[in-house]
């Protein structure tokens, strides 16, 4: 039975919580607002399709989805050189802008060859530091499905920093 989704009740009851969660992510109290705003005009816009069994878990992940997807669209926008947008999967601090550009690329060519859920599932999990359960109930996965993929994801990792170093 699928639960009903009571559009302003979610924005009272949990739009403060949407709203922490894109400001840990965009780094930027408007942007954040805007973000808010889209997580509840996709709530509105797919309300029939959605069940709100667990409306915190839900919100949770659309918020974290709009804004990693406005994250990606500012990669594209010019002078782009943010990388920790990613988090700690590897986390290289550097105050050189050239080392700080050619992480943001490895991570980005790293995670190309990864399903996008799975830059999402090391995101809430290195980044956000939520328990395999936690992001297991999120990304919709079993425990060892996430296990699996952050594993999977360390292993390519590795692989493609060796074969960096050996170029």
């Amino acid at each position: 039975m699928k639960n009903e989704i009571d559009i302003e009740s979610y924005y009272h009851k949990y739009g403060p919580m949407v709203y922490r969660r894109c400001v840990s992510i965009l780094h930027d109290d408007d942007r954040a607002y805007d973000a808010l705003q889209e997580v509840f005009m996709k709530l509105i816009t797919n309300s029939a399709k959605l069940d709100g069994s667990y409306p915190s878990s839900l919100l949770f992940t659309i918020a974290t989805n709009v804004c990693l997807n406005m994250l990606r669209a500012d990669r594209h926008a010019p002078g782009y050189i943010n990388s920790d947008d990613i988090g700690e999967m590897p986390n290289p601090v550097s105050d050189n802008i050239e080392s700080r550009v050619a992480d943001t690329d490895l991570l980005d060519r790293i995670f190309s060859r990864h399903k996008e859920s799975t830059r999402l599932i090391a995101y809430l999990h290195y980044r956000d530091g939520m328990t395999l359960k936690e992001v297991a109930d999120i990304a919709g996965l079993s425990i060892s499905g996430v296990r699996k993929r952050l594993r999977n994801l360390k292993l390519d990792a590795l692989q493609y920093i060796s074969m960096e170093e050996v170029q």
